[in-house]
């Protein structure tokens, strides 16, 4: 299923997107906010990840093509966390772009799309993000959709150590408009 904006193609992977997919994980300005940046094989597992979790609930995270720009600039799209708090069973809007391409409005405008299609599409009537505090850049684009973040539901992340400097997280929230 493909999304288009003004500027965007969100469409499903393609295999030379592989490639690109592994530089943007190896980057550590890309993964600041990730536990480390990830090999080409911890790339490939994850676009493959990526592959099965559309297979399964028929929609993900979308590569993203900056038409007329680059072929691959990075994902944004809808998933389910594989990990249980308070507020799942959900649906998370996410993105990675690669650093060249921020700055540009990609990620804000992916996103819109992408939350279009949740409400449109798939009929939620709520989508949430997250991401740690100090992840302004992240945490602007969660904005710029209209997302909301009520700071009593911040929360320790289950798949990190407690007391791990990206622990603590930030939940984000839009509802259906």
């Amino acid at each position: 299923m493909l999304q288009e904006t003004d500027r965007l193609l969100l469409r499903r992977w393609l295999p030379s997107d592989r490639a690109p997919f592994a530089e943007l994980n190896a980057d550590p300005r890309v993964m600041e906010f990730l536990t480390r940046p990830l090999s080409r094989a911890e790339s490939d597992a994850l676009a493959d990840r990526i592959e099965e979790h559309f297979e399964q609930h028929g929609f993900g995270l979308w590569a993203v093509e900056a038409v007329g720009v680059a072929p691959f600039i990075g994902f944004v799209g809808l998933s389910v966390p594989r990990f249980e708090a308070a507020f799942t069973p959900c649906v998370e809007i996410g993105w990675r772009l690669a650093g060249g391409y921020w700055g540009h409005g990609y990620a804000s405008e992916a996103a819109s799309a992408a939350a279009q299609f949740a409400f449109n599409r798939l009929g939620l009537e709520e989508i949430v993000s997250f991401t740690v505090p100090e992840n302004v850049r992240s945490r602007r684009v969660m904005e710029r959709i209209g997302m909301t973040r009520d700071p009593r539901e911040d929360f320790d992340h289950p798949a990190l150590p407690a007391g791990h400097r990206l622990s603590r997280h930030v939940l984000y929230r839009l509802r259906r408009g």
